[in-house]
């Protein structure tokens, strides 16, 4: 299973339920990344879509959420990370992202092989993180891109891989 995600220097991901900031070659990048693919998501980022639909293309948009009665049309609804696996094992290993939020990258990093990660070179004012990968002996990056601006805004897609696998 993969991640992928946006952080900044610090490994904020977002505040107040939304991204940090839109940089067009990212969210390019995102759709690449996850078109054809299965994705597992949180409830709150179901909801941060337009019309908060699930995404179209994906092999299927898993939802974890708490709320036993939450219903999401074009969506499987589970309640535990062992459902989210569940659901998830019918498809390759390769050909599932884990998209977010916070509470989800958290619970699900283990389960992850691989994690895309663009990393932004400024530090929003932010209420979620993510996991700092860095300081975890378990992953190891192992890729970067060219450095890219967008407005003064300057980022990288970094790619790290588990250690243990």
């Amino acid at each position: 299973m993969n991640l992928i995600a946006a952080v900044d220097r610090n490994w904020a991901i977002g505040k107040n339920g939304k991204l940090l900031t839109s940089i067009p070659a990212d969210m390019d990048y995102f759709r690449r990344m996850t078109t054809g693919k299965a994705l597992i998501m949180g409830r709150k980022t179901l909801e941060s879509f337009p019309g908060k639909q699930p995404l179209k293309g994906r092999l299927a948009n898993i939802v974890l959420t708490k709320d036993r009665d939450y219903r999401a049309e074009g969506a499987q609804i589970v309640h535990s990370v062992e459902e989210a696996l569940e659901c998830a094992a019918q498809f390759r290993d390769e050909d599932v992202f884990v998209i977010g939020g916070g509470e989800i990258y958290a619970a699900m990093l283990p389960y992850c092989r691989k994690a895309y990660i663009t990393r932004i070179d400024y530090a929003f004012d932010a209420d979620t993180a993510f996991p700092n990968l860095d300081a975890d002996p378990a992953w190891e990056l192992v890729r970067s891109s060219e450095e890219q601006t967008y407005f003064d805004l300057v980022y990288e897609f970094d790619l790290y891989v588990r250690r243990d696998v």
